[in-house]
């Protein structure tokens, strides 16, 4: 009212503090109004434009799903699974031999093997329900992966692995390629440590005898570019197991890469987890 403006107008001319102090007033109010309404709008948008579902299934143990997806094609889906109650423990170790499928004496050749099936066969023998399993590769020229098993990526995968690495030109390989030497191939100077002198005395390889140690230097393969590949591939893989099942994608197999065969092969599996 005319009134009001009046007095407000005697108050703010006749009292400095008292202006002070409704300046003040009258910016704190109009921040808090801003935080208040800026809040107000992010909290209706996230409720807008976020989805939760949950799902409980009791069999041996409770399991709670969660399924969040922010409404937006830049934002992920999470399906989270969660297990509270664990029943008995479960670590068990296998050493499985995996067969060759090719044909042939050893002749640096690199070759595919699905480990998948077996993988499954041990699993549901298991009777592991929630954990992790841990395939490794027991030599130094084969690796471990997780890709798919097709027969002409296999033909890729070793064209592709030959380019990067090829083959000593002193070496059994049909793809040895001339002028290509690796240190790891001078047979004829190993071993040139004492940890390597110890390793072939410790596999039962009497390296001062000169008859045995030329019988050492014959048996070694000309290799050292599958030595290097094993190194880029890795020689292990962790695949989680959530009620039952590996947790890998449809066109996705566990593969045994084998870098310098064809030859029978042994890895290393560990079921760790909780029936």
């Amino acid at each position: 009212s005319t009134q009001g403006a009046e007095i407000y107008k005697i108050q703010m001319t006749t009292t400095p503090t008292n202006c002070l102090r409704v300046i003040v007033s009258i910016l704190l109010y109009f921040n808090i109004f801003s935080f208040l309404h800026g809040f107000y709008s992010e909290a209706a948008t996230f409720t807008h434009q976020t989805a939760f579902t949950t799902t409980f299934s009791l069999k041996h143990k409770l399991t709670k799903t969660t399924s969040s997806k922010i409404m937006s094609s830049s934002s992920p889906e999470i399906i989270t699974t969660e297990t509270t109650n664990f029943n008995q423990p479960v670590c068990l170790y296998h050493q499985v031999t995996i067969p060759t499928s090719q044909e042939g004496p050893p002749a640096q050749k690199i070759s595919v093997e699905d480990l998948t099936p077996t993988l499954k066969s041990l699993l549901i023998k298991s009777q592991m329900k929630n954990g992790v399993v841990n395939i490794v590769s027991r030599h130094t020229t084969t690796a471990i992966t997780i890709n798919e098993k097709e027969s002409r990526l296999a033909q890729d995968m070793e064209q592709y692995f030959l380019s990067l690495a090829p083959p000593d030109e002193r070496s059994s390989s049909v793809a040895k390629q001339e002028g290509v030497r690796y240190y790891h191939n001078d047979i004829d100077q190993r071993p040139d440590s004492t940890e390597e002198a110890q390793r072939c005395i410790e596999n039962g390889w009497d390296i001062h005898d000169e008859n045995e140690l030329q019988k050492w230097r014959d048996q070694e393969p000309i290799n050292a570019h599958s030595h290097l590949l094993s190194m880029l591939l890795g020689s292990s893989e962790s695949v989680p197991v959530v009620d039952g099942n590996m947790v890998i994608g449809q066109w996705q197999s566990v593969l045994l890469v084998d870098l310098d065969g064809p030859r029978d092969r042994t890895v290393g599996i560990q079921f760790m987890g909780y029936k």
